[in-house]
């Protein structure tokens, strides 16, 4: 079996040709150069000097994260893009595995680092385990052991739970000169680290760990693939605080955000509204329809219809990574303030019986039960609970 096998989820960019138990060619960088620059010509250059045509490689083996995130980008579009192009599987393989499996053979506790800032690092532990051996005893085999999958986690917490382990650990990866001081302070096991000519990423690891994991069935098509962070960037994470602390706005709902909102249909709900559905609720004239905004994004919606002096609504939702911050008790006190105005006396909705969350909120909000539907809801089937709330006059 052949395999082209690309690693730029850290500073070194990486690619190889593996071919069964052999590497047929593989180039290495190391230097300061962006892996947009560096990985394409690497692999033609590497395939075009052992004369490989890449339609005859049968996956292409990639590092598939936890490391940078700019670096997994890069490696898994050039990835997709290829396994598109060639209509070739994807092996995804995990990058500290593939650091880990490149020490073969080594039966102390193997522990790859990749720098993750903010005094945490990307790891796993890892070792060897003699396998088999022939009957004179001289040959061995090992099986590859994973004694804790790959994790984001502090210095302190990595050096806590080498110590329990109590045996000698080798260490190797970028994360190794950042943070060489804190291991030795903290250290109270026997420890060393790898030579430089195996302590960075090696194409030829990816590769050799991927027909393993091809073999097992563990592949994807190139649609598949996603790259694994671990953790969310630090662009994410300033927009998640961003969105924490600001205030929800609430605005009725236009025709231009009927796709947003199917969209969160399908996310949120077994038997989601279509968009076609949604857009002719907004054109009825006995509806309020409102859409929740957060930081800048689409937080959340409410949908309900009135009658004479009620109002019934049929939906209320809210995008998972932005509940319980506030969105759905915006929603219900602009509708509230909308009766108000309108001279509707009466809210109405049911919820799931199982919903104790959706309960408390609507109990808190002022909604009072007032009976069961039994087995109103499918897929789950479950009881309808009736909550109804009086507005009060201004």
């Amino acid at each position: 079996m052949r395999v082209l096998a690309i690693d730029s989820s850290g500073l070194t960019a990486t690619v190889a040709v593996v071919e069964d138990d052999q590497t047929i060619a593989e180039y290495t960088v190391n230097y300061k150069k962006t892996h947009s620059q560096t990985l394409l010509p690497m692999i033609d250059e590497m395939v075009r000097m052992v004369e490989i045509d890449l339609s005859t490689v049968d996956a292409i083996a990639v590092a598939g994260g936890p490391g940078s995130f700019t670096g997994l980008r890069i490696g898994s579009a050039t990835a997709k893009g290829l396994g598109l192009a060639l209509e070739k599987p994807l092996v995804h393989v995990p990058t500290v595995d593939a650091l880990a499996y490149s020490m073969y053979g080594c039966e102390d506790i193997i522990c790859p680092i990749m720098d993750a800032r903010r005094n945490q690092v990307y790891t796993g532990i890892y070792t060897f385990v003699p396998k088999k051996a022939e009957e004179n005893g001289t040959y061995m085999d090992y099986a590859f052991k994973v004694l804790r999958v790959r994790m984001a986690v502090s210095v302190e917490e990595l050096i806590r739970r080498l110590n329990v382990y109590g045996k000698r650990v080798m260490f190797l990866g970028d994360g190794v000169p950042v943070y060489k001081e804190m291991l030795a302070r903290g250290l109270k096991v026997p420890y060393f680290f790898a030579s430089s000519f195996m302590n960075r990423q090696r194409a030829a690891a990816v590769g050799a760990l991927g027909i393993q994991y091809y073999q097992k069935g563990r592949y994807e098509s190139a649609a598949e693939h996603k790259p694994e962070y671990l953790r969310m960037s630090q662009a994410e994470r300033e927009r998640a605080q961003r969105e924490k602390t600001a205030v929800p706005r609430v605005r009725r709902m236009t025709m231009e955000d009927g796709a947003a909102v199917a969209e969160m249909e399908h996310q949120l709900f077994s038997d989601a509204w279509s968009e076609k559905s949604i857009l002719e609720t907004l054109e009825q004239k006995n509806s309020i329809c409102l859409m929740a905004e957060k930081a800048g994004r689409a937080a959340g919606y409410l949908l309900a219809y009135t009658a004479a002096d009620e109002t019934e609504i049929a939906r209320i939702a809210v995008v998972k990574e932005l509940q319980r911050q506030g969105v759905a008790r915006t929603l219900l006190a602009e509708l509230e303030a909308i009766c108000r105005t309108e001279s509707i006396a009466k809210i109405l909705l049911d919820v799931r019986s199982g919903n104790e969350a959706a309960r408390s909120l609507y109990e808190k909000a002022g909604f009072t039960e007032d009976g069961i539907r039994q087995r109103f809801y499918e897929n789950p089937d479950e009881d309808a609970v009736l909550m109804s709330m009086q507005v009060k006059p201004e």
